[in-house]
Formats: C-alpha cells, sequence, structure tokens
C-alpha cells in the first residue's frame, strides 16, 4: 500500500507550497494528460493516466512509496477522493483543495450560487440532470464525454433556457459561450466543461437565502392545497383528499419528470412541482392549460403545458417516470403503460370502470391497488355537511422499475 496518499485540486492557479512539497515527494502521480504535463510533476515518477478512478485506486493501493492524485477543482466535490477512500481501497488520503468548477464558472459569469442546483451528468444519468434544469430556475451541470451541452440541449425540446457553456476552465484555451437551449447542439463542445443553465422566473430571497440549493420552505405549508388556493372551480377529479392520495402514491421527487394528463386547474401539476420534480401537464382545453400555467407563477414553480388531446399529443413527449391520468378514463392509461413509467396513478367514478383500468394495468405487468376514498367537508359550526365525494383511487407500480 502507498505509503501516503495525496489528493491535489487544479484550478489552473499555481500549485500551493502544500501541492508542490506532495509533488516534489510523489513516486507516483495520477492525473489527466494536462494534469502530467505540468512542470512540477516529478520526471522520475510512475505517472498513470486517470480515465477510470476505480482502476487508478487500485494501483495506488498497490504501489509502495508516495502517490499523488491530480483533479481539477475540488477533487472532494464530485470528484475523486469519495471513490479513492472507498472501503475496498483501503487508503487515508490528505487532500489539498483548490476552487470547484461550479464556484469558478459562476464566477465567470458574475452570478451568486447559492441558490443553484447541482448535478452531474454521464450518459447514465443525464435524463434526470435535464429533469432537474426542466424544473429549477439555476442548475450547474457537471458535464462527461456523451452528457454535454449538446445532449443537454436537445432533451430540453419545448423548455427554453439560457446555457452559459464554460470550457476548459483554468487554462489558456478556457471560453465561456452564451447561447439559447436549442442552439446547443449545433456547436462542438471542448470538455471538460460546466454548464450554467437558467430560465424561469428568478426571485432573490430578501437579505439571501439561508440554505443551498433550493429552499424547502418556500411556499404555503401543506404537501396540497385547498381548492381557493387555486381559484376555486376544481374539478371532481382535483379533491384535496384525492390529490393527496395521488401525490403519496406517486412520491415525486428531484430527477423525476411527471405527466399530468388532464390537469385542469393545475393543482396537482403544482404540488408534484412543489416536490422538486419537473411536470409536464396535459390538457385538451386551452382555458385548462392558461389557469394550470397562471397557478405555477403564483406558486413559483416551473411547468411545461401541452395543449393537445391523449393519447396522441403524448407521443413525443420525453419519457416520465411517474404518471397521473386526471381525464382520458381507460384508453389513456393503457397508452401510458405502454411507455412504461415507475408507477401510474388515476381514478374513476365507478367500479365497473375501476374495474376495466385495473385490468389493463394488469395485463401491462403493473402491480395494481386501488381503493374506494370518500371525503365529506363539515361546517364545524353546525357540525353540518357541506359537501361529499366518492372515488376509486388505482395505482400501479411496475416491480422491474421499482421504487
Amino acid at each position: 500500500m502507498a505509503d501516503r496518499v495525496t489528493v491535489i485540486g487544479w484550478d489552473g492557479s499555481p500549485p500551493t507550497d502544500a501541492a508542490r512539497s506532495a509533488l516534489a515527494a510523489a513516486t507516483l502521480v495520477a492525473g489527466a494528460a494536462h494534469h502530467l504535463a505540468l512542470p512540477e510533476v516529478p520526471p522520475a515518477a510512475e505517472r498513470i493516466r486517470l480515465g477510470s478512478v476505480a482502476l487508478a485506486a487500485r494501483r495506488i493501493a498497490a504501489h509502495r512509496g508516495t502517490a499523488v492524485v491530480l483533479a481539477d477543482g475540488d477533487p472532494g466535490f464530485f470528484g475523486v477522493v469519495r471513490t479513492l477512500r472507498a472501503p475496498e481501497f483501503g487508503l487515508e488520503v490528505e487532500v489539498v483543495p483548490a476552487v470547484s468548477s461550479v464556484a469558478t464558472a459562476f464566477a465567470r459569469a458574475g452570478m451568486p450560487w447559492d441558490d443553484a442546483q447541482v448535478v452531474v451528468a454521464h450518459p447514465r444519468t443525464l435524463r434526470r440532470a435535464v429533469n432537474v434544469c426542466r424544473a429549477h430556475t439555476k442548475v450547474a451541470v457537471l458535464t462527461a464525454p456523451g452528457a454535454g451541452p449538446a445532449e443537454l440541449g436537445l432533451l430540453l425540446e419545448g423548455v427554453h433556457r439560457t446555457f452559459v457553456i464554460c470550457e476548459e476552465l483554468g487554462t489558456e484555451r478556457e471560453q465561456v459561450t452564451v447561447v439559447t437551449s436549442d442552439k446547443a447542439a449545433d456547436h462542438s463542445w471542448r470538455d471538460p466543461n460546466v454548464v450554467i443553465v437558467i430560465g424561469g422566473p428568478m426571485e432573490a430571497a430578501e437579505g439571501g437565502g439561508w440554505i443551498a440549493g433550493r429552499d424547502p420552505g418556500t411556499g404555503p405549508r401543506g404537501w396540497v392545497q385547498p381548492a381557493h388556493a387555486y381559484g376555486g372551480g376544481l374539478g371532481e377529479g382535483e379533491t384535496e383528499l384525492l390529490r393527496a392520495a395521488q401525490l403519496a402514491r406517486l412520491g415525486p421527487r428531484v430527477g423525476d419528470l411527471v405527466w399530468d394528463i388532464g390537469c385542469g386547474s393545475g393543482a396537482f401539476a403544482v404540488e408534484a412541482a412543489r416536490a422538486g420534480a419537473a411536470v409536464i401537464a396535459v390538457d385538451l382545453d386551452g382555458q385548462a392549460c392558461a389557469r394550470a400555467e397562471g397557478a405555477a407563477r403564483r406558486f413559483g414553480v416551473q411547468l411545461q403545458l401541452v395543449h393537445g388531446t391523449a393519447p396522441h399529443v403524448l407521443e413525443n413527449l420525453p419519457e416520465p417516470d411517474v404518471v397521473r391520468v386526471g381525464g382520458g378514463g381507460a384508453a389513456v392509461v393503457s397508452a401510458v403503460a405502454d411507455r412504461r413509467p415507475q408507477r401510474i396513478v388515476t381514478h374513476a367514478a365507478t367500479r365497473d370502470a375501476a374495474e376495466l383500468i385495473g385490468r389493463d394495468l394488469t395485463e401491462h405487468g403493473y402491480r395494481v391497488e386501488c381503493a374506494l376514498l370518500q371525503s365529506v367537508e363539515l361546517d364545524t359550526r353546525a357540525w353540518t355537511e357541506t359537501e361529499r365525494s366518492v372515488a376509486f383511487l388505482l395505482s400501479g407500480v411496475l416491480p422491474d422499475r421499482a421504487p
């Protein structure tokens, strides 16, 4: 095992005294090509071109001597430190940090970033990173080959965003470019790069925020809001109890894409967006789309509105994680099940309709649950009934994609 392992962050500035001292004593140095070309790397040291960090960690663990790992930015922030410290390698590391590439990118853009979401995009996580960009107004994306600005722009089709693309930060070839998301695929971008994705209404907190990233405490308390919060006039499938049950069954979260089909007033769509998910709200009624758009503005969340008739309008939408079907019945539920989301929730007014939907979901391989929900609102001054609603709540979970 290596006698000593030092991880040095590099942001383009001259190495610190601690970094120079560690490099001078190194018998093995691992890093990218531009790191290994630094004049401070000892000529006699063994050099490892850093591709797979896990593979490099195995070689470092087997090395007898002093090892140094060079990494861009702060190696403890979405960096190599986590892998090197994994129990299977048994390495104890010292870290010499540098300014993170995210902090540098926002500095180049002249923007604060305590209110930004930070995500890592590589081919396996690209879709979830894009969903965060759909849902939030300020996101920094640490990219990878095959999951860069062009791919982000292509997957954000239908959603307008501004990209601040920072290429090769800290080097002589550093470049900062501002483009709209629909133009990002028209260019070739150099790795490594950081993309700042901006879009939607941005309100600065008075005196600054108190927590990094998205403030979970904004807006009124409660997972669901009463009808008057949406201007009243909610449809029969939008009662407060039914929305609460649907939200609980779907469990939308950051990184998810939610379809709300037959969005009506937009109440459920807004509440899913408040949970941090990206939401596409669909309705055949243009006035319903307008109401949903107004609700999103009032609650300060992002929705993509699609005006059209399901199931046909669903064909070109990006793949959902979870879906609420608020209208369209069994035919729409069947079309949604063909797209294989993790979870589907809907409701029915009669037992026959519920049985039809349940059979169809079962035939598509979903595990189905059904509950009869009845809610009675009372006037507590006289304890008299003011409103009653009854609905069958159906949910389907795809076992091979759960949770």
